[in-house]
Parts: structure tokens; C-alpha cells; sequence
């Protein structure tokens, strides 16, 4: 039978823990409860013991360190492979933590990990400043605790009841896909958006469902995570600016991973170099002093483009050929010779062709080439109809072989 999860450091929020249990099996919902404590023994006996978890990353000699902070690290790395390996076998519903910061960085690392859709839920003492660090780019729900979870009161007692109740709702009421249609992902910005209209219309035409993702750092992990939770059928990975912020420093960074769960996936992928023309800041008084004197263009007044340099786009081709020369299935690397944006395009603030050259020649350069990692020049801009053409050309080709 899957159960919900429960998961908490029994040793200091055993209790509680048994309370969302309680609650839970009153409202017919199967639970498992879950320590994953470091400290002192539990204060209430779990169903899977932290021993149990501890195993699951196969070193049974190894001792949980005596550093409270490394310890946190160690016990999530093993409750991420212990949820990873219940979840294969079927017998996860939901996961359900309770925290304070240290369990919340704890738990969360761990719900990260798992597939999308799976209902996660996280009461917790931080819930109500900036999640971003435990959330992510993935479904976890947080709730904030209100009162510190150390015993039940009248606060905390409402909180865990709403918590236990919100869980046994989305185990009890599982949401299905409202169509058998396959998904696509694509990646757009404002200044690749007449590419992407015109590749996304062409595609719902032959009956896709298409996701399309803003290329905003977390938009680019957000795909890479449904794709790994095998939501998505294919990949027209067409805006790259993501690329540009993690290795010049912008504030819309891909993360040193992107691409990889792509390539594991195996899945029909067509790539493009969409506004890698630009490094993303905030308003113009956010842009780093050492980049006060570049080429800038105000797009409005919370965001500040900086145009990419020769040495940074030879940069950025590097990190794009070292993951993509780990593919192990067909992919196609589209190049739009003529400008990657709206903006690099003769007349227009960014066009650079001397920096474009650098990106499209180094990319050639260090791309191992092979019948099934082809890359392909074409004489367009990357908002030309011919363009659009030509990536909806190799990805139908990619798709009917797969």
C-alpha cells in the first residue's frame, strides 16, 4: 500500500510527528513516520528508523558526524536516496516534514529530489520569508508553522491538523492529466518569443500539448525537472540566455547541471543559442560596478541587458559543448548565423557579429560531432520564419525515430 511519508528529527519533534500521524490515519490516509534526527535517541518510536535511512546510502560503517551542520548534509543526502528508492518501489503517496531552518534544509534537499506531481508538503518555522533555497524549481508546498514546532498547544495543534488534512486531500483526490496528448518543452524570452510563437502554434497543429518555459534560471531547471519526472516527450531547448548568467555572473544563472537531466533522459532534443547575446540584471543601479561601462540596454525598469563579450560567448560555448558531448542520443545544436535575438540584428543595440562568430566557431570547435550530435549553421536570424522552419524540421525528424 503508499503511504504518506511523514518525516521529521524524531528526536526533538517526535510528538508532533505522531500527532500528523494521528490525524492522518483518522482521515483513512496509510503513514509511515520517518526519523531523521541526529542527536539524542527519538521521542517517539518511528515506523523507519534513522538507522533504516542512514543505510540507504550503502556505508554502514560511516558515523553521522558530530557537526551539527555536516550531520544535516549527511542524514539528507541518505533520506533523498531512501525517498528515491520508495518511490521506485511504489510505496510513496506523499511526503510530509516538519522542521525548524535546520530540518526544513534537512527534508526539503531530500523532496527536491523527487518527482513532480508527487504530493510534498513542508510545515516549517521559515516558511514565511524566502523560500527559494527549499523550494526551488519543484511542487513542495510550504506552510508556515506560526509557532515554533516544539509541542502541541493550541497553535500548533490547528497548524498540523491543517497540514495532516491538506495532505490526505491531494493522496485522497490525485489529479490526472486533463489530456493523453504528448508535452513538449521550450525555452523563450521576450526576444525569442516570434521563434517560439511560431514553433509552439506549429506543433499544437499536430496535436502537442507544448510547455513553454521562461528562461529565467529557475524556467530552464523547472523543464529539466519535468522532463526527469518524465512529464515531458521532447525538447526544443531553443533560449540559452541562462548559459550567459552562470558564467558571466547574471541574475538569471542555468546552475552548473543544466542540460544533464535532458541527455539522461534520452528524449527527441533540439537545441538553439537564444539570447545568448545578453547577461540578465535587475535595474540599472543593480548592475555590478565592474560592468558599468559595457554595452547596456534598459529593457525596462527591472531589468538590465548587457551585451556578451568575444571571450564570454567562447565561455558560454565551452559549458554548452562539455554537457553536450555527454549525450548519449540524437540531438541537433541549431545555429542562427544572422543574430540569436531580437536585438542582434543589424540596426538593433546588440548586433555584434564579431561576438557571435566567436560563440558559433567555438562551439564548432569543441562539439564532437557524430551521426547522432549534429550541429547545423543557417544563414537566418534566430526570429526568421526560415528559422522556426528548420528546428520544427529536425525535431519532427528526431520525433519519428524515436
Amino acid at each position: 500500500m503508499a503511504s504518506v511519508y511523514a518525516v521529521a528529527t524524531m528526536d526533538t519533534k517526535g510528538a508532533e510527528l505522531d500527532y500528523v500521524r494521528a490525524v492522518l490515519a483518522q482521515a483513512g490516509v496509510h503513514v509511515v513516520t520517518v526519523d531523521v534526527g541526529t542527536l539524542q535517541s527519538p521521542a517517539v518510536a518511528p515506523m523507519v528508523s534513522r538507522d533504516q535511512v542512514w543505510s540507504s546510502v550503502g556505508d554502514h560503517s560511516a558515523a553521522i558526524s558530530s557537526d551539527r551542520g555536516t550531520a544535516i548534509q549527511q542524514m539528507s543526502v541518505a533520506l533523498r536516496e531512501f525517498l528515491l528508492q520508495e518511490v521506485a518501489a511504489g510505496r510513496i503517496s506523499g511526503v510530509l516534514g516538519l522542521g525548524g531552518s535546520g530540518g526544513t534544509s534537512l527534508i526539503t534537499a531530500a523532496m527536491r529530489a523527487l518527482p513532480i506531481g508527487l504530493p510534498k508538503l513542508m510545515v516549517s518555522t521559515v516558511a514565511s520569508g524566502n523560500v527559494a533555497p527549499y523550494v526551488d524549481c519543484n511542487d513542495i508546498t510550504m506552510m508556515y508553522s506560526v509557532v515554533d514546532v516544539a509541542g502541541l498547544n493550541v497553535v500548533s495543534e490547528v497548524i498540523l491538523r491543517n497540514a495532516a488534512h491538506a495532505m490526505a486531500g491531494m493522496v485522497n483526490q490525485p489529479v490526472r492529466a486533463r489530456s493523453s496528448r504528448k508535452a513538449i518543452g521550450m525555452t523563450m524570452f521576450g526576444v525569442t518569443t516570434p521563434c517560439v510563437d511560431r514553433v509552439r502554434a506549429e506543433l499544437e497543429e499536430d496535436g502537442y500539448d507544448c510547455l513553454v518555459f521562461h528562461a529565467t534560471g529557475t524556467g530552464g531547471r523547472a523543464m529539466e525537472q519535468l522532463v526527469a519526472s518524465g512529464l515531458i516527450s521532447g525538447v526544443l531547448d531553443i533560449t540559452a540566455t541562462e548559459v550567459a548568467d552562470e558564467v558571466v555572473g547574471g541574475v538569471f544563472p542555468c546552475g552548473p547541471h543544466r542540460f544533464e537531466k535532458l541527455l539522461v533522459a534520452r528524449i527527441p532534443l533540439v537545441l538553439s543559442l537564444g539570447a545568448l547575446d545578453m547577461v540578465n540584471f535587475g535595474g540599472l543601479d543593480s548592475v555590478p560596478p565592474q560592468f558599468r561601462e559595457r554595452k547596456l540596454h534598459v529593457h525596462n525598469a527591472q531589468v538590465t541587458l548587457m551585451r556578451t563579450t568575444v571571450e564570454e560567448n567562447r565561455k558560454a560555448a565551452a559549458f554548452i559543448a562539455e554537457k553536450l558531448n555527454q549525450s548519449l542520443a540524437p540531438l541537433r545544436l541549431l545555429i542562427p548565423e544572422r543574430g540569436v535575438s531580437l536585438i542582434d540584428v543589424p540596426g538593433q543595440p546588440f548586433y555584434d557579429p564579431e561576438a557571435d562568430a566567436a560563440l558559433f566557431d567555438e562551439l564548432e570547435r569543441r562539439l564532437h560531432v557524430t551521426p547522432d550530435r549534429q550541429l547545423i549553421r543557417y544563414p537566418f536570424d534566430i526570429n526568421a520564419p526560415e528559422f522556426s522552419a528548420a528546428l520544427l524540421e529536425h525535431f519532427r525528424a528526431l520525433l519519428t525515430t524515436h
